[in-house]
């Protein structure tokens, strides 16, 4: 496979785990509603495997989007990062779909800062630690 079709399959694949994750779904949910393995759709986010168009147009459906969407803002000169394991994110996708049912602005931006906080005070401290001590919080 030379190197274009691979930064298309990643950037797709990209484009796959962006749209699933802001709509809260699991791999494992993408996957049954495809009626594949999730290991299959960890492959198609990764783009280590390539969707063919067929497969590309059911995702689309299950994802509300137009095929097209897969391909917008692509740019074949830039290097596409490689993705983390899908796994590691299962717990900010449950965050982030339980964050979007909050619907009073206030709280909302409480939980914000909330999170702010922790996430910058588990930093800081991270920084604190003596060399050869844990990194644990």
């Amino acid at each position: 496979m030379d190197r274009l079709s691979r930064r298309v399959d990643a950037y797709v694949g990209g484009r796959i785990r962006e749209r699933r994750t802001e709509m809260g779904l699991t791999q494992e949910n993408l996957a049954s509603a495809l009626n594949i393995s999730y290991q299959q759709v960890q492959k198609y986010e990764a783009g280590t495997n390539r969707v063919s168009a067929g497969r590309l147009y059911e995702i689309a459906l299950n994802l509300n989007v137009e095929v097209s969407y897969f391909y917008e803002g692509m740019d074949v000169e830039m290097e596409i990062p490689p993705l983390e394991h899908g796994g590691k994110n299962r717990s900010v996708i449950e965050l982030v779909h339980n964050f979007s049912e909050i619907t009073d602005p206030d709280l909302r931006a409480s939980i914000n800062g909330l999170v702010k906080s922790v996430a910058g005070r588990k930093r800081r401290y991270r920084r604190r630690m003596p060399e050869g001590q844990p990194e644990e919080v």
